[in-house]
């Protein structure tokens, strides 16, 4: 049996925290800590695997328009 290769780079979109939290009845804070702290622990996960290069885009263009 083939050996699955490992990709070189992964790029991962994060998308929701604010909604996570809004769901949970829970401030936009706790949706953004939450998913810092799955995207840390996936993170660990990625390189374990063997993966060189991880990037994250965390940043949605919708936050351009929100008020403040």
């Amino acid at each position: 049996m083939k050996a699955k290769a490992i990709p070189r780079h992964i790029a991962i979109i994060m998308d929701g925290n604010g909604r996570w939290a809004k769901k949970r009845l829970l401030p936009r804070s706790a949706g953004h800590r939450a998913g810092m702290k799955r995207m840390i622990g996936l993170s660990e996960r990625i390189f374990d695997c063997g993966v060189r290069y991880c990037t994250l885009f965390a940043l949605s263009t919708e936050n351009f328009s929100r008020s403040k």
